[in-house]
C-alpha cells in the first residue's frame, strides 16, 4: 500500500509520528484549539510558521491530506496546538475539530514548509485571514524585544481577535470583513497598498486567499521590495483541497521546476 504521505522526489519524506488530542477549546466564534500529546513532541524540530500535514477523514470514508499551521509547540509538557478555523463549510478539518474527543488519534507529517520568520530582516510586515492567523501569532510571539513588527490581519467579527503573547515592537490592525472570506480581499489589498515601509531592509509574509496573496505581492514588488524579501503563501482558494499555493511569477516557477528535474 502507497504511503499517505508521499515525499517528493529527491527529498527525504516527512517524519510521520501519531498526536493524541488531549483537550479541546472554543477560542472565538470562528476558531477552536486542539491540543496534542505524542511521541517526540519534547524534541520536535520545529519552526513558527511551520505546519503539519494532517490525515483526516474525508465525507466518502476514505482520508485525506489536509495542512494545518502549528500554533504552538510546548517542549516542556510536550503538548502541540493547532486552531481550526469552523468557516461552516463542512469541510473535514472542521469537522474534525467539531467532533473530535480527548483520546482520539490522528496521523501527521513534518513539520514542514518554508514561511518562517527570517532572522536577518530589520522589520516584518505580517498579512494573513483566519486561515493564516495561527501560523503570523506563532511568528510575532517568537520575536524578541524590540523587534519592529507590522501585522494587518482580517477576521470575520469583531469577536474573532484574538489575544496574542508578543514582546516585539508591534502594530496590530485588525480587519474586520463582517461576513464570510471572499476572493480578492479588498480590505487586506488596499490597507497594505497604504503601509509605509520602514527604513532597512523588511520581510512581508502573506498568508491568506490566493488572489488576494498574489495581488499583494504584485504592489509590493512595484513598490521595491525584492523577491527574496516577500514569502507569500496561499492559504485558501475556492476549488482546492488540501495544500498550499507557493506563489511565485512564472520565471521563478521554471527555474524550480528545471532545478527538480
Amino acid at each position: 500500500m502507497p504511503s499517505p504521505f508521499p515525499g517528493r522526489p529527491n527529498r527525504p519524506p516527512l517524519p510521520v509520528r501519531t498526536l493524541t488530542l488531549a483537550d479541546t477549546q472554543s477560542l472565538t466564534p470562528h476558531a477552536r484549539r486542539l491540543t496534542f500529546t505524542g511521541e517526540g513532541l519534547s524534541t520536535l524540530a520545529y519552526q513558527p510558521g511551520q505546519d503539519l500535514v494532517l490525515l483526516l477523514p474525508l465525507a466518502d470514508g476514505t482520508v485525506g491530506r489536509r495542512h494545518y499551521t502549528i500554533r504552538s509547540l510546548d517542549r516542556a509538557t510536550g503538548r502541540l496546538a493547532i486552531d481550526f478555523v469552523i468557516h461552516g463549510h463542512g469541510g473535514p478539518g472542521e469537522h474534525f475539530a467539531l467532533t473530535a474527543r480527548p483520546g482520539d488519534t490522528v496521523e501527521a507529517a513534518g513539520p514542514r514548509g518554508r514561511t518562517v520568520v527570517n532572522l536577518q530582516a530589520d522589520w516584518h510586515l505580517f498579512v494573513a485571514d483566519e486561515t493564516g492567523l495561527p501560523g503570523v501569532l506563532a511568528m510575532l510571539e517568537s520575536l524578541p524585544e524590540q523587534v519592529r513588527a507590522f501585522a494587518m490581519i482580517e477576521v470575520e467579527d469583531k469577536d474573532d481577535r484574538q489575544l496574542l503573547d508578543a514582546y516585539c515592537d508591534l502594530d496590530l490592525d485588525w480587519l474586520v470583513r463582517g461576513g464570510p472570506a471572499l476572493p480578492a480581499s479588498l480590505g487586506l489589498i488596499e490597507r497594505v497598498a497604504l503601509f509605509a515601509p520602514r527604513p532597512g531592509r523588511g520581510h512581508a509574509y502573506l498568508m491568506t486567499e490566493t488572489s488576494t496573496v498574489q495581488t499583494i505581492r504584485r504592489g509590493l514588488l512595484a513598490r521595491g521590495f525584492a523577491k527574496d524579501q516577500i514569502s507569500a503563501e496561499g492559504y485558501w482558494r475556492p476549488g482546492r483541497q488540501g495544500g498550499h499555493d507557493h506563489i511565485m511569477d512564472e520565471a521563478d516557477l521554471a527555474a524550480r521546476m528545471a532545478a527538480r528535474a
